[in-house]
């Protein structure tokens, strides 16, 4: 079990390192609906011409141009066609009422609006506006043609995407595996949500967070379970949580406490403690057990948030194939005091194009938490900042 001191970026690259076997992913087959939200593992190209028939753009009357070269003129109505009526053939000189969406009559080339017209009881229809050759009709392939690029690998699935996936008749396709993530809270002082609080006792937000957190970045959470501080118990956990996933998140037992079961269950199998010089989430640790990394985060709420965001959302997305969360420069509203030292992530809110600092520098502070949508990321030397100059943000 090493020891020592490391920068922010020391260990961002040794986590990186860790997981990079998650970055090498296969491909699967899943029905469409359950793409949303999933990176296409192959460029697709359309199945079909779409549309895949000459069809009306209006309601109005289908006629050949050079039966209306003049107007007004006057047509007889031959037929009615509805969207989803076949095929017909077109009489020169006469006219075919239609709706958007019907199949243009064959020998048709023009569709004139109802707008355009006016109608007798007798079956004849006068066209008002003479219309150029094509007008408001839907060519074959005039949206996209058979064999042309559709959507490219990498595409984050986005409800359009399913529109367009769904009008060339796909029902599944190819997009990467996800990351295999479980997570692990400990503390025996932990409950789950429901429970009736006695002295001492909290209920598990770690647990929870970290689980959505990893979703939210592209992860299959496969497992998510909580744990006391007896060792044996830790320990079964976690078997059964590097038998499922590729990665296991833990929060707490890390510090330097007489309960520190992950410490404890770790440290004899190789794990890797250290202080990364940063606040929150100072205390660190990295491990495998059984070829699964397993990332040790502090049990504080923020400082287990803000460890996997700095740490482990950075990879989780790469490996999901999901595009990077790239830091921002915003100018600070109000000015803010910082503790040097340690590099600094301090809970902040978008404000127009400045950002604020969220008052309380507490890690159990998570309720201040919900309300930030940036972290403040502040250098080690800096002890203050005032209204107008530019911080390094990060999404959250």
């Amino acid at each position: 079990m090493a020891g020592g001191r490391r920068s922010v970026e020391e260990h961002a690259r040794h986590v990186a390192t860790l997981l990079s076997p998650m970055l090498i992913r296969g491909a699967e087959p899943v029905p469409l609906l359950d793409a949303l939200g999933r990176v296409l593992a192959e460029d697709l190209v359309a199945p079909i011409d779409l549309p895949t028939f000459r069809n009306s753009q209006m309601d109005g009357y289908a006629v050949d141009t050079a039966s209306v070269t003049t107007a007004p003129v006057t047509l007889s109505v031959r037929a009615v066609l509805a969207a989803g009526d076949g095929e017909t053939a077109h009489v020169p000189g006469t006219a075919t009422k239609i709706m958007t969406g019907a199949p243009l009559p064959v020998g048709a080339d023009a569709v004139v609006p109802v707008e355009d017209t006016v109608t007798d009881d007798g079956g004849h229809v006068t066209v008002c506006t003479a219309p150029a050759p094509g007008a408001f009709v839907r060519e074959r392939g005039s949206d996209i043609g058979r064999g042309r690029p559709l959507l490219p690998a990498g595409t984050v699935v986005a409800a359009r995407h399913v529109a367009a996936l769904a009008a060339v008749g796909l029902t599944h396709v190819p997009v990467r595996t996800r990351p295999r993530v479980a997570v692990i809270s400990t503390g025996s002082e932990l409950v789950p949500g429901g429970s009736v609080l006695t002295t001492g006792r909290i209920h598990d937000s770690n647990g929870p967070a970290l689980a959505a957190s990893a979703a939210a970045n592209g992860a299959l959470v496969v497992s998510v379970d909580r744990s006391g501080d007896d060792a044996e118990v830790f320990a079964a956990k976690l078997a059964h949580a590097t038998s499922v996933a590729e990665v296991v998140f833990t929060s707490g037992g890390v510090s330097k406490g007489d309960f520190e079961v992950v410490k404890d269950v770790l440290g004899p199998r190789g794990a890797e403690f250290v202080s990364v010089a940063m606040q929150p989430g100072g205390p660190q640790g990295t491990a495998r057990v059984d070829a699964v990394p397993v990332l040790t985060f502090p049990g504080n709420p923020v400082s287990a948030l803000v460890s996997f965001e700095v740490f482990a959302r950075p990879v989780l997305r790469s490996a999901a194939g999901l595009p990077a969360i790239d830091p921002e420069k915003r100018p600070l509203a109000t000015s803010l005091v910082s503790v040097p030292g340690k590099r600094q992530f301090l809970r902040g809110r978008r404000d127009g194009d400045a950002v604020v600092a969220i008052p309380g520098a507490g890690s159990h502070l998570i309720a201040a938490m919900a309300t930030a949508d940036v972290l403040l990321d502040i250098p080690a030397d800096t002890t203050g900042l005032e209204p107008g100059e530019l911080v390094r943000v990060l999404p959250l």
